[in-house]
Formats: structure tokens, C-alpha cells, sequence
């Protein structure tokens, strides 16, 4: 028996009705389940073949445990030793270098130093930096300023003078941040990708409240549409993610890629939709079938982006 494990945080309605899902059309031979993590020991057997993992950014032990699970052969569903080394900052470098339009970026050292740091950690950094460089760099303001890594429109700022970047800058403690070009849209998309070849491209509306950002409707021509999903899965084989969303802002017919480091994506059937949540519930069943189906005890059994190779 081949078992595909599950394992979430607070979310209620996605990952039940993906266990539901896949017990509904798997052979009998690959049954789903909510993932139990008990004693974690050296020599932790493995109990699944494929996990999905929608909570291991913010359980640091889960994380760990996952990737030890990786290393004895599960297909963990992202690659948490790829995910962990992963940012936007990064990610907008590599979609750069392989063709897809992204706002212009300059990445900031945290605004306080790093714990067990002091001044002389830093005697190779410029001081100070040339902010009016940057900020010439990313198109002026109106910019944003936000986190370089993380989700969920977390530490994310629109920025309209020098006076309001210090005094939010001076504000984000730790954190490293990012100056990032204002792309005014006229239309804005976040895009599903599944095994980088399933894609599902929803309007979305960022200014709007969370409940209400699928709410939206824009007149995309179907080259657009094309040029986008072309992106999505140039970018997620790229960077090796089975599960991911992109969000592109649209100017001047061109779409830029906002933000695609998103792998474990909102799926709660009330934020997103009835249909949205049907697509991304039937499409990862049968991606995470596929995956349990070939999947091969003693090594390896995870997705790598063409990035790194």
C-alpha cells in the first residue's frame, strides 16, 4: 500500500477534501491521510511516499522532519532542501535570466543587525548605501518596500517619499528587505501551477479585501493568457516547484511577475472560490496519484528546477 500524507496547519476546508479526493479516484493500492508526526529518530522509517506540505514555512521542526523524510525517498510535495534555500529576491534573478518581465529590485540589508553580530561583521558592506541610486534604480516613487522572503501580503508597503521609506524601513527590525518597482496594471492574475504543466489562471484583485480578491474580471486577450501560462511554466520548472502559484501585473499588455514564491498557496475554498478550489483540489489529487504511482523506494523522489542543474 502506498500512502499519500497530508500535512497542513489551520486550514480546514482544502485539505480535507483533498484526502477525499484522492481516496475517491486512486487505485486501491494508494490511499491519503492526514500526516501523524510522532518521535522523530535517526532512523525514522518511511511511512509515506508522497506528503504535500502546506505548513512546514512556519514549523521550523517540521521542516527538519521533512527533509529527512526527503533524504529516505519520500516525494515531498515542494522540495523542502530546494524551498529552504529559497527567496524572492532569488527567484526574481532567475526569472530574469530566463526571460520572464519582473520589477525592477534592489535588495536591503536588515535595518538592525543580525543577532550575535556587531559593526565589524559588516566591514564589508558599503555605508552608508546610496538610497537616491536605488531608488533611480526601481523607477521612483510611487515603490514597494517588502519582505524578501514570506508570504501572504505580509511586510508589504507602498511607498510614496524618501521620508515614508526611512521611517518604514527604520520600523522592519530584522527583516530583509526589498525596494521593488511600482507596476501600475490594469489587470492582475494569480496563476495555479501543478506539476509546472497544470495551469489555471484566475483574475485577481490585490487592492481589494481578502475575501473579495477573486472578485475580479479583466478583458485579457488570449495572447496574454498564453503568454502568461507560457511564463508560469517556464518559471516553475525553472525553479522546481510541484505546487506554486505566480501573480503577473499587467502594463502596457506586458505581464510582470509580481510574486512566485508561493508554494504553499491559499486553497481555502472561502477565500478563493467554489471553482478555483475544485480545479486545485482535482488537479493535485491526480498529480499526487501520478507522483505515488512512480514513485521509487531507496532514493531520491523529488522535483528539482532546471535552475540549478
Amino acid at each position: 500500500m502506498k500512502k499519500i500524507g497530508i500535512l497542513n496547519g489551520v486550514e480546514n476546508t482544502f485539505p480535507q477534501a483533498l484526502i477525499q479526493k484522492i481516496n475517491v479516484i486512486a487505485p486501491k493500492d494508494i490511499r491519503a491521510e492526514a500526516v501523524l508526526v510522532e518521535e522523530i529518530l535517526l532512523d525514522e522509517p518511511l511511512d509515506y511516499q508522497v506528503i504535500i506540505d502546506r505548513i512546514s514555512q512556519d514549523v521550523p521542526f517540521y521542516r527538519t522532519w521533512l527533509k529527512q523524510m526527503a533524504l529516505n525517498g519520500a516525494a515531498v510535495l515542494n522540495n523542502p532542501l530546494w524551498w529552504s534555500a529559497d527567496d524572492k529576491f532569488t527567484n526574481a534573478v532567475i526569472a530574469k535570466k530566463i526571460g520572464v518581465p519582473v520589477p525592477k529590485t534592489a535588495l536591503l540589508p536588515s535595518k538592525e543587525m543580525p543577532k550575535n553580530t556587531s559593526p565589524k561583521s559588516f566591514r564589508n558592506l558599503k555605508f552608508p548605501l546610496d538610497w537616491d541610486k536605488m531608488i533611480r534604480h526601481v523607477g521612483g516613487f510611487p515603490l514597494y518596500l517588502k519582505q524578501y522572503h514570506g508570504g501572504g501580503w505580509q511586510h508589504v508597503y507602498r511607498i510614496e517619499d524618501k521620508q515614508e521609506l526611512f521611517d518604514t524601513y527604520d520600523q522592519t527590525g530584522h527583516l530583509v528587505m526589498m525596494l521593488q518597482e511600482n507596476i501600475e496594471f490594469t489587470a492582475y492574475f494569480r496563476c495555479y501551477s501543478i506539476g509546472a504543466e497544470r495551469i489555471h489562471i484566475m483574475p485577481y484583485a490585490p487592492q481589494n479585501e481578502h475575501a473579495m480578491r477573486y472578485a475580479a474580471y479583466y478583458d485579457a486577450p488570449q495572447s496574454l493568457l498564453d503568454t502568461m501560462q507560457n511564463y508560469v511554466i517556464k518559471l516553475n520548472k525553472a525553479l522546481g516547484y510541484d505546487v506554486n502559484t505566480v501573480e503577473f501585473a499587467v502594463r502596457d499588455g506586458i505581464p510582470y511577475a509580481i510574486d512566485f514564491f508561493n508554494p504553499a498557496p491559499d486553497a481555502d475554498l472561502n477565500s478563493v472560490g467554489r471553482n478555483n478550489f475544485n480545479w486545485v483540489v482535482d488537479n493535485l489529487a491526480e498529480y499526487a496519484i501520478q507522483r505515488a504511482k512512480i514513485h521509487q523506494p531507496n532514493q531520491l523522489n523529488l522535483t528539482w528546477g532546471t535552475a540549478i542543474l
